[in-house]
């Protein structure tokens, strides 16, 4: 039995400053990541001129409603797709000259759904190298606000980016959305901006946000429930039992919704309001499953994959493709490395176990791309599978910097 203490959400602490810096009055945020990413999310809203204080367990952000206090300012992303995404809307209701410019993995994610809404509300927004990819500049001028549509099908993120700009316009947003994969992440983001002072309404395929503003609060941060599923994958695999206190029955990640999987698989699971552990049964069965709305999770799954008794095939997750890397061919790459059979279409990926009396290739190094995901997710794969090694260990350090030596701590206590 082991109790896991995870990190905080990327997703809410990249949301959390955001809100902090567009709300009237000094925000608290309450054990945010401290992580690559949001560091560098922070360091932007430095760049652009806000304050923000940070403690080891809280950092405190003085919000401007009124936009960035630099009139210019020439921010660097990072690998950070909330920090390349957000913070152009954020600029844009403010007033100066912006640039910004991200590291070439983050360049070769796409952004044009976003910049085209941008720019159809009236931002002068111009990419400066590849059309619909950073680095690109912003001359901000305020946002009137009004209608707008949004094509939503490769990132839940150009969605949010848009409802959180909201209510930094004169009028108002009426998004039309198009399509939308990752559904729970823009319910995150409604819900916390409900505990910022606004109230998002929807009608159908339209949100409907309201000018005016946030108001400033005190927010704690939850555990990152995708970060979560390599310790819960774990137990599953292992007939072990792990705990992660703070995200129960009340937690805002959709992500959390992969234990389901693992119950469906064999394992027990249970959820309470502030905790929920998963319990290994020896059993892991095979399964389809639809994880359009949990893709970040779906690296987990095809890496616990090859110890089910049967194939295991995961559906709609075409968006997978534009992540931090191709993650489903990664996925497949590496488990073929290990001896793994996998088939792949464009949306979908089939693992078939291991043979009876075989186990993965020992000894592989797995191919990262950069990709935390990748590691972390193989990382599982490694309990029962000795000597698997990472070109690119460090890459962790995006979101779970400690990563490495809290899963070498849990695998003490798991059973062998």
């Amino acid at each position: 039995m082991a109790d896991v203490q995870i990190p905080g959400s990327k997703s809410i602490t990249a949301r959390a400053l955001f809100l902090a810096a567009a709300a009237d009055g000094v925000t608290t945020l309450v054990r945010p990541l401290r992580s690559d990413d949001s560091e560098g999310f922070a360091e932007g809203l430095v760049g652009l001129g806000y304050r923000v204080g940070r403690t080891p367990g809280a950092w405190q952000i003085d919000g401007r409603p009124q936009g960035p206090a630099a009139p210019e300012a020439d921010i660097y992303c990072r690998d950070g797709a909330t920090t390349s995404r957000f913070l152009p809307a954020l600029v844009a209701a403010g007033h100066g000259t912006y640039r910004f410019d991200a590291s070439p993995q983050m360049r070769r994610r796409p952004l044009a759904p976003l910049t085209r809404a941008l720019r159809d509300l009236g931002v002068d927004l111009r990419h400066e190298e590849a059309e619909g990819h950073h680095p690109l500049s912003i001359q901000a001028a305020g946002v009137e606000g009004g209608d707008v549509t949004l094509d939503a099908s490769e990132s839940s993120q150009y969605l949010t980016a848009l409802l959180l700009l909201g209510p930094l316009t004169r009028k108002g947003l009426r998004i039309h959305v198009t399509d939308l994969v990752s559904a729970p992440y823009v319910e995150i983001t409604i819900a916390m901006m409900r505990a910022f002072g606004v109230e998002v309404h929807r009608e159908g395929a339209v949100f409907v946000v309201p000018p005016g503003g946030y108001r400033a609060t005190t927010y704690a941060v939850e555990p990152d429930a995708s970060t979560a599923s390599y310790f819960f994958a774990a137990a599953a695999l292992t007939g072990g039992e792990v705990t992660v206190p703070g995200l129960g029955t009340g937690a805002l990640q959709g992500d959390l919704a992969f234990v389901d999987v693992l119950r469906r698989m064999g394992a027990r699971v249970e959820t309470t309001a502030d905790r929920t552990t998963v319990t290994g049964t020896g059993e892991l069965r095979g399964l389809t499953v639809n994880m359009r709305d949990i893709s970040d999770t779906m690296p987990t799954l095809a890496a616990l994959a090859p110890f089910a008794s049967g194939p295991v095939r995961i559906e709609d997750v075409a968006n997978t493709r534009v992540k931090e890397c191709d993650r489903l061919e990664a996925c497949a790459e590496n488990l073929r490395r290990l001896g793994v059979r996998v088939e792949t279409g464009p949306d979908w990926i089939e693992i078939h176990p291991c043979p009876p009396g075989t186990a993965p290739a020992q000894g592989t190094d797995i191919k990262t791309y950069g990709d935390h995901r990748i590691v972390m997710s193989f990382a599982v794969t490694g309990l029962r599978t000795p000597g698997i090694t990472f070109d690119d260990p460090g890459c962790v350090r995006k979101t779970f910097p400690g990563f490495h030596e809290a899963f070498a701590e849990l695998s003490t206590e798991l059973p062998r």
